[in-house]
């Protein structure tokens, strides 16, 4: 069998189209992944931002200014004064038994 101009052209034709219609289903599907990392980075940004609001959070609350009037009230603590204050001397490793 022998191609002729016209199966040649019409072959030619259905490559082009075929090669069309797999770069446009690419790119559709390209879009469709870049608006989902999108967003992805949206999420990402309001988490990073919401963990930084947390860790300040966590810093105010555990601070010494925070919990020494807390511990004054509920626990009847107070800070000790110097001459309350014993220091103990540290033990070497080979002091222990």
């Amino acid at each position: 069998m022998k191609l002729r101009g016209r199966s040649i052209a019409a072959l030619v034709l259905a490559g082009f189209v075929l090669t069309a219609t797999g770069v446009i289903t690419r790119r559709s599907h390209g879009s469709e992944q870049e608006a989902v990392i999108e967003q992805l980075r949206q999420q990402r940004d309001k988490l990073v931002a919401e963990r930084e609001t947390l860790e300040r959070a966590i810093t105010t609350a555990s601070g010494r200014s925070r919990l020494a009037p807390i511990a004054e009230q509920r626990l009847k603590l107070s800070v000790a004064t110097g001459s309350q204050l014993v220091i103990l001397p540290r033990r070497s490793p080979r002091d222990s038994p």
